[in-house]
């Protein structure tokens, strides 16, 4: 817990989960502002999509663990006690970017593309999050940077994907002036944060399995090739102009 006042109390995790909000609208906003797309496209997007990308990460995270959720009812709508799946949140927040371009005669690429660095400098954040709730942790090691966490000292996972996040964001904020057809940078997004996720769920010891694979790892290399087929596509169709 953050602070309590009075009955309120204040959680980590919403209290990451509004600066990774804050400081994402400023960045897409300093986009919107350098590529001349009107502010409020990025207000509307931010509005829409941050909840209802919170709301199918955490559907996405109770179905998986529904032998739980369905004794504890009460506990599905607890995000503040954890439990939110990455791979549920982007595609509702996908599926709403689309939804949104499509009504505001929008390019739905260019609109991914103001928000790619945004993203992935939140998950960095938010990743802490885990750190705060003592989930998302890997197996017991020795290593020099283990933390204790759940009664050993573990790889800390969570540490390993924010680093690696930080790293995406360095890297798409740096090349986003130099991207060369609409929807590289989000692509470059998807690749690069599937890459580290693969490598990181490997330490994992809360992963969800389909038979003997890791649903997260199945999910990572089925966006690197989606966003390396993209990147092709797009990539040519823009030669082609």
């Amino acid at each position: 817990m953050a602070l309590k006042i009075g009955s309120l109390e204040i959680r980590w995790y919403g209290v990451l989960m509004a600066i990774s909000v804050l400081i994402g609208t400023y960045l897409a906003l300093k986009e919107a502002k350098r590529k001349n797309i009107h502010e409020d496209h990025i207000y509307n997007l931010v509005l829409l999509g941050a909840p209802i990308g919170w709301i199918g990460a955490r559907i996405w995270y109770v179905l998986w663990n529904w032998d739980y959720y369905s004794k504890y009812p009460a506990e599905i709508p607890a995000i503040w006690h954890g439990g939110l799946a990455f791979h549920g949140g982007i595609l509702a927040a996908i599926l709403v970017g689309i939804v949104y371009a499509r009504m505001k005669k929008q390019s739905f690429w260019q609109l991914a593309d103001l928000f790619a660095p945004s993203i992935i400098l939140g998950q960095a954040i938010g990743r802490w999050g885990n750190y705060f709730n003592q989930e998302a942790y890997g197996y017991p090691t020795d290593l020099p940077w283990a933390m204790y966490i759940d009664g050993a000292w573990r790889h800390p996972t969570f540490l390993y994907e924010s680093l690696w996040d930080l790293g995406v964001f360095v890297y798409l904020w740096q090349t986003r002036k130099k991207q060369r057809y609409s929807g590289e940078i989000f692509l470059k997004y998807l690749l690069w944060y599937s890459v580290g996720r693969f490598i990181v769920e490997g330490f994992r010891v809360d992963s969800f399995w389909v038979g003997p694979f890791r649903l997260e790892q199945l999910l990572s290399v089925g966006l690197i090739v989606f966003s390396l087929i993209m990147m092709r596509v797009l990539g040519r169709n823009e030669g082609e102009n």
